[in-house]
């Protein structure tokens, strides 16, 4: 009993509409999904490492090999060469060193001197003690001198240290004088040496210098000898390595380093060849051992039919597609289609490798463009390129076939094109023979540009392939067609066109018999079309409606004013009420017969909800005035629906109109607008507007539309000459 009841509530789920739409898109998914699977699907080989290769194997597409780029960024990085820094400073440093160290013999000479003054045990008479100070004191040791030396000269400063004595005893034993002058060549000399690079291997170059820049130094030889030597100790490199400079030049080098990739198609191993380490990695890195298992493709197709069915679910939001009908039928022609591809690429596998241009792919637009509406049909075209496009890619050689893509889009949008608002079935046959002309000209196109060559016997059976191509897609969709307007009870265009045939029984029928209403449905069929086109309702479905809205008058068309020609009125000899019954039986009579014939439930609906449930005011009045009692109005109503869509409520408007115009002995535009406006606005007051989505701006354009229509038909007429003379005759 539970699990009855699971199944009752599953068809119930099932009649949902959300949950239908949702089941539509998942299968629409399942088909996609295994259509193209196998085509994006690495291929798994039993290949083992340094074993010959049983064929051929190429790159699935186009993939990173970071080893490869690792090692070309190493040897990169290895063509760098260090940097080396001039550090200008270095120059300003020994210059200080060495006017340091002069300082600092100066500062030794003034000590001496006044350590002499304090020892002297002369007369400390200011004479005495200015001589003191002007004699040169040579009583202090050589060690004496040295530690004064030390004591002046910061601890930084230790250049003293790397001279030798001589030089040392020759700047204690000189002059102030002499000092000052080997200084400032000793400066001079070190700074120009140093402004320019001076690098470790070169140090003993630069101090050979020193000699050529103290040549003219005027002082004695000792002196000359100390300077030099105190020069070449000073001068030391300025250029040192610099580890930032180098680090920055070697990250440029590595950046500059384009990734290596594995391209598409590209031949990892050849037949026969041996398969060494460097061809196992890039396998593996491909994915193409069968020990290498990897769902990315798995990911990217699911989100790649993700995006495909989200264009579809946002295109069949507007008003028309949110019939489950229309997606039913969307989702299987597409599936149909694709299904179609799937089963000709298998012929790929036998050495049919262009198999693909004989695809009738155009079927699928064709058929979408007459069953619902040319923008889904480009949608479609999109979706079936791109199938196609992964269906014959031609194996693991490639994700996409661009070539064959565009071969069935422009096929499928210029089958769209071609058709046009001519949906007759030898307009398809002509479409689908253009497409084949158009697919012939891809062709030739698609030749050329791979500079193949035209004229060879190997290219006619591609231009074959194209032509019949675009023939079967319109031959296919002409024999499918009925199948979908049956089994969804669709009304194309076709269809359409089909019952607003003359010959139709029923219409034949409002012919034969009712002369008069058939004249009327012609008339409200002008008026709702014009009217329907005016405002981007379908002029069609409105005109096809309008002929077949009265085909309920058939049963009694003499209780019909308009068959009323030559013979009383019946209604003068009947109730009010049984007037009404049979004025109101002709739209519930009218919808029995429409299903009888298996008219489509569109122009049913018309024929039943044209009259709305309004009021038959003339027997109403009629009944009031005959019966003392009051009379409820609801009983001279119509049943109804009231009109449910925008070409219904037209073609109710349209009928009271043509009617009402018909009526009147002189029109002229002006009753003819005033007449067209009383009727619009007794409708909407009398509320049989309220179920269909027509805004007052539309029913402006309708009224307009209306008035131009009418006026056109009740033209005024000049009177000919003879009839005139005949009239005065008969007077």
């Amino acid at each position: 009993m539970a699990a009855w009841k699971n199944i009752l509530n599953f068809i119930k789920a099932f009649k949902n509409e959300h949950f239908l739409k949702t089941g539509l898109y998942l299968v629409f998914a399942f088909v996609l999904f295994f259509a193209m699977y196998s085509n994006i699907r690495p291929e798994k080989l039993e290949l083992k490492l340094y074993a010959n290769a049983e064929k051929t194997i190429v790159s699935p597409g186009t993939i990173a090999d970071p080893f490869q780029t690792e090692e070309k960024r190493r040897d990169a990085v290895e063509q760098v060469k260090d940097t080396y820094s001039l550090k200008k400073d270095y120059a300003q440093n020994q210059v200080d060193l060495i006017d340091a160290l002069f300082k600092a013999f100066n500062e030794v000479d003034i000590k001496l001197q006044e350590q002499a003054i304090a020892e002297d045990d002369s007369d400390n008479t200011e004479e005495s003690s200015t001589e003191a100070q002007g004699q040169v004191i040579p009583q202090a040791s050589f060690s004496e001198k040295m530690a004064l030396l030390n004591e002046k000269l910061p601890d930084e400063v230790k250049i003293h240290q790397d001279l030798s004595r001589a030089t040392l005893e020759a700047l204690f034993n000189a002059t102030p004088e002499q000092r000052i002058v080997a200084r400032d060549h000793a400066v001079t000399a070190v700074n120009t040496i140093m402004s320019n690079r001076v690098e470790i291997k070169e140090i003993e170059a630069a101090r050979e210098n020193v000699d050529t820049e103290l040549r003219f130094m005027n002082v004695n030889d000792p002196v000359k000898k100390a300077t030099i030597e105190i020069c070449k100790n000073a001068i030391i490199p300025n250029v040192v390595f610099d580890k930032e400079a180098t680090e920055a030049k070697k990250q440029a080098a590595m950046d500059a380093v384009e990734p290596v990739y594995i391209l598409q198609g590209e031949i990892i191993v050849k037949e026969g060849d041996v398969i060494n380490s460097e061809a196992y990695r890039k396998l593996d890195l491909a994915g193409l051992l069968a020990n290498k298992d990897t769902n990315s493709p798995f990911i990217g197709l699911s989100l790649f039919i993700l995006l495909l069915l989200s264009a579809v679910y946002f295109y069949f939001r507007d008003d028309k597609s949110q019939d489950v009908r229309y997606l039913m039928i969307y989702v299987l022609t597409c599936s149909i289609t694709i299904v179609l591809m799937k089963i000709i690429s298998l012929f790929q596998k036998m050495n049919y490798s262009e198999i693909g241009y004989v695809v009738p792919v155009a079927m699928g637009a064709i058929l979408i463009k007459l069953l619902i509406n040319e923008r889904l049909a480009i949608l479609a075209s999109m979706i079936l390129a791109v199938c196609g496009s992964i269906i014959f890619n031609g194996g693991i050689s490639s994700t996409f076939n661009f070539a064959i893509g565009i071969y069935f889009l422009i096929g499928c949008i210029s089958g769209v094109l071609f058709l046009g608002k001519h949906n007759q079935r030898s307009k398809i046959l002509q479409a689908g023979t253009l497409v084949g002309m158009i697919n012939v000209v891809l062709v030739l196109a698609i030749i050329l540009l791979k500079n193949g060559n035209i004229l060879s016997l190997d290219s006619t059976p591609f231009f074959i392939m194209a032509l019949l191509s675009g023939i079967v897609s319109a031959v296919l969709a002409i024999g499918l067609m009925p199948f979908f307007e049956a089994g969804f009870g669709i009304l194309s265009t076709m269809r359409l066109i089909e019952l607003s045939n003359p010959n139709h029984p029923l219409l034949r029928k409002i012919l034969t018999e009712t002369p008069g209403t058939y004249h009327h449905s012609v008339m409200v069929a002008n008026l709702s079309d014009a009217a329907c086109e005016a405002i981007g309702a379908n002029g069609l479905l409105a005109r096809v409606g309008a002929y077949y809205h009265d085909i309920g008058k058939t049963r009694r068309p003499q209780f019909f004013i308009e068959n009323q020609m030559n013979r009383d009125n019946p209604h003068d000899k009947i109730s009010p009420q049984l007037s009404k019954t049979i004025i109101i039986s002709h739209a519930t009579d009218g919808a029995e017969m429409l299903r009888q014939y298996k008219i489509p439930r569109e122009i049913v609906d018309i024929a039943e909800q044209h009259h709305g449930t309004t009021l038959l005011k003339y027997f109403f009045h009629k009944a009031s005035e005959n019966n003392d009692n009051e009379i409820d109005e609801s009983e001279f109503r119509y049943p109804g629906p009231k009109a449910q869509t925008k070409e219904t409520a037209i073609i109710g408007i349209a009928d009271s109109v043509e009617a009402a115009v018909r009526s009147m002995t002189n029109p002229s535009p002006q009753k003819i607008e005033s007449i067209v406006k009383n009727i619009i606005n007794d409708r909407l007051q009398d509320g049989q507007l309220d179920e269909c989505d027509i805004t007052m701006k539309e029913l402006d354009i309708i009224s307009k539309s209306f008035c131009e229509t009418m006026q056109g038909i009740f033209h005024s007429r000049i009177e000919y000459p003879e009839m005139t003379k005949q009239k005065v005759k008969e007077a």
